[in-house]
């Protein structure tokens, strides 16, 4: 994110109408919400926990213990009971 100054990229009326509101602060405009993208969506960080939760699920499924997915994943059994329970 780069920082713009308001003169250079608002029209003036605009400028002006903003300046009754604040004055000298940092002010962030986020784009639309049909142009945000979902958490993880750009990195890749969504599909690799969503196959890491699969993974997790199988192992499960396949005779592993809470207590030793907790130790291969470094996740509470919390989180592991969860996402089970969330994949059933």
């Amino acid at each position: 994110m780069t920082y713009k100054n308001g003169k250079d990229v608002l029209p003036p009326n605009l400028l002006e109408e903003l300046q009754r509101y604040i004055q000298g602060e940092l002010l962030y405009i986020p784009k639309p919400d049909n142009e945000r993208a979902a958490w993880g969506e750009k990195s890749g960080s969504r599909v690799l926990i969503a196959r890491r939760n699969e993974e997790i699920y199988r192992c499960y499924r396949d005779g592993s213990t809470v207590r030793e997915l907790e130790r291969r994943y470094h996740l509470s059994g919390e989180s592991i009971r969860k996402i089970i329970s969330a994949m059933r």
